[in-house]
């Protein structure tokens, strides 16, 4: 912990802990009970936490003890049935790809706005699945679409407080999930949603087993460039929000420059009352960021396409704006030149030969 004064009116309070000790969840509570405590300082009064059920070492136990016999025979199959054979995610890039994986990235934010958010909400709800599962399955048709493959797999953070104990513990809960797709078939939307839904309710079910133990299970094709199982991620930013009052001091977060990526991309959603916050995390090894930037356009354009008709099979969802479909049908295609008509081909080759 450092405070930083920055004038007699100002200060920055800087918190830097390990991942390994705290996920996203923890820091929510962190800042919750560290301005309560300020609270009761300032007031001369004994501390109002409320004694702990259990620690994280109870945590600990409790997990290895679960996951062993039936339990860890049930998940183990689940997740070699599910991701044996996953295919690397050829992303197109803006330069080539190192030959051992980097991590220097940046970010970029983008919007979504309210009414379209709203829409997308409406959109779950009308076939019975969440905000998540709508967003990861428009992402993972971008991906198709960039790509041309059908085999898709994105990895996503998942809380893994599942016992109402944990709620109010710091330590490292959250567990990753690689949730994979098949988009082949030409099927529609909405139909898509449903093989999302299913997939991810039953990455749910199998939640328990770490993902270093799936690693060990699928024992996938190691390369240095990429991340083992999937090389994107998708998150939904749900972490209850923090109690931010010290006393009469006003605080907001200090937003700072981000150069780590820790996967090819990752994209972020959260809910705001203004609509949908979005952000890149990219890698600056392999990407330009007039591409992210271009990547967003395409976002945009994909959720109008998906809301204005839902149940269109994804060939027929829209990515490209007019003016960038002219530019690749029209003006790039517009090579039309003057050559001699009384001439075959082999002749004015020859003499191209002989220049």
């Amino acid at each position: 912990f450092f405070l930083y004064k920055i004038s007699e009116q100002e200060s920055v309070l800087f918190m830097n802990k390990h991942h390994i000790i705290s996920d996203g969840w923890s820091s929510s509570i962190l800042t919750k009970e560290i301005s309560l405590l300020y609270e009761a300082y300032n007031g001369n009064k004994p501390s109002p936490l409320e004694k702990l059920p259990i620690q994280y070492a109870d945590y600990s136990i409790w997990q290895r003890e679960y996951l062993k016999g039936e339990v860890l025979t049930k998940q183990s199959e689940y997740w070699r049935n599910k991701l044996s054979g996953t295919a690397i995610l050829e992303l197109p890039t803006d330069k080539i790809r190192p030959m051992e994986k980097t991590h220097n990235g940046n970010k970029l934010f983008f919007r979504l706005d309210k009414d379209i958010s709203g829409k997308l909400d409406a959109l779950s709800k009308e076939n019975n699945v969440t905000l998540f599962m709508t967003l990861l399955s428009v992402f993972k048709v971008l991906l198709n679409k960039y790509t041309g493959q059908d085999d898709i797999c994105v990895g996503s953070p998942i809380a893994n407080r599942t016992r109402s104990e944990v709620e109010k513990l710091i330590g490292f809960f959250v567990n990753t999930l690689a949730l994979r797709s098949d988009l082949s078939g030409n099927i529609s939307f909405v139909d898509f949603i449903k093989q999302i839904k299913q997939t991810t309710l039953d990455a749910y079910s199998n939640q328990d087993m770490p993902f270093e133990k799936v690693i060990e299970i699928i024992q996938p094709e190691r390369n240095l460039s990429y991340s083992p199982l999937f090389q994107v991620m998708m998150v939904l930013q749900n972490n209850p929000a923090s109690e931010l009052f010290f006393g009469d001091l006003s605080l907001r977060p200090v937003e700072f420059e981000q150069t780590v990526s820790k996967f090819d991309l990752i994209i972020s959603f959260k809910e705001t009352a203004e609509g949908l916050l979005g952000e890149i995390e990219y890698n600056t090894n392999l990407f330009e960021k007039d591409r992210i930037e271009r990547m967003v356009g395409h976002i945009n354009i994909l959720v109008e396409s998906i809301i204005s008709n839902p149940t269109v099979t994804i060939s027929e969802l829209e990515i490209l704006a007019s003016t960038e479909k002219h530019k690749l049908l029209v003006e790039w295609n517009d090579t039309e030149a003057d050559y001699p008509k009384d001439k075959c081909i082999h002749q004015l080759f020859e003499e191209q030969v002989e220049k």
